[in-house]
């Protein structure tokens, strides 16, 4: 049985795919789309490029950012079409695009770049959401950031990688929610090289410090030992325990 919300779906579909390279033909398709979502679901299939070209240049479609995003991500879309429109595209779609692997990688680079420079003027729960399933560029932003709830979902997001977390604890500027969240995390917290940065961060608070200690082997808590920028009680535990495990 077809499904009734469908039909307007895949007429303007058909009709698409009909006009071909067309341009005046598919200007024609598009003088005929329904509403937003009727032309926004039928984007999301490989429509020819020439429909894509006309949905941009068309008002009102050429103003509506949900559209605009639907294009970009088609995958029939041209390199230099994307590009034009990807400044345009709201912070979700943004992210979206730069995680579709079918997008080219210009494209999805641009869209890091601006989902990067706007960091600063989204709002907390939008960063927050962002910080869940953004790509590993965006990472090192997102981990720096000032508001816990951010670090914690950055800490969640399934692209983080040890080595991420690691650069991002060594930084002079490692913020001390970074190092808090991080002890706190039941993803991170057993990791060993997570472990050793965090002792090895002079900004790491003393007592998150020295819990982190007795986990180390001996190779690792001699580097401590004879770290200068360390705090002295933070070398001292580290010999303490080389030397009980010597005895």
């Amino acid at each position: 049985m077809n499904d009734p919300e469908q039909e307007p779906v895949d007429a303007l579909f058909s009709q698409a795919l009909a006009a071909g390279e067309s341009r005046p033909r598919a200007r024609e398709v598009l003088a005929r789309a329904p509403d937003e979502q009727v032309l926004a679901s039928a984007l999301r299939r490989a429509v020819p490029a020439a429909f894509l070209e006309e949905v941009a240049s068309t008002r009102p479609w050429s103003e509506r950012p949900r559209v605009l995003a639907r294009v970009v991500l088609s995958p029939r879309a041209p390199q230099a079409l994307s590009l034009r429109l990807v400044s345009g595209l709201y912070w979700r779609d943004l992210a979206e695009v730069a995680a579709t692997a079918r997008v080219s990688a210009a494209v999805r680079s641009r869209a890091e770049s601006l989902l990067r420079d706007g960091l600063g003027d989204m709002r907390l729960g939008d960063r927050v959401t962002l910080a869940r399933l953004a790509t590993a560029a965006l990472l090192p932003s997102l981990l720096a950031d000032t508001e816990r709830q951010v670090t914690e979902s950055t800490l969640l997001n399934p692209r983080l990688r040890e080595e991420d977390l690691v650069a991002a604890l060594r930084r002079e500027d490692a913020r001390a929610v970074l190092v808090e969240a991080t002890v706190s995390s039941s993803r991170w917290a057993t990791n060993y090289a997570v472990r050793l940065a965090l002792v090895l961060q002079p900004r790491t608070p003393l007592p998150l410090a020295l819990q982190q200690i007795s986990s180390l082997v001996p190779r690792d808590l001699r580097r401590v030992a004879e770290e200068a920028a360390l705090r002295p009680l933070v070398r001292a535990a580290a010999q303490e325990v080389l030397a009980e495990r010597a005895d």
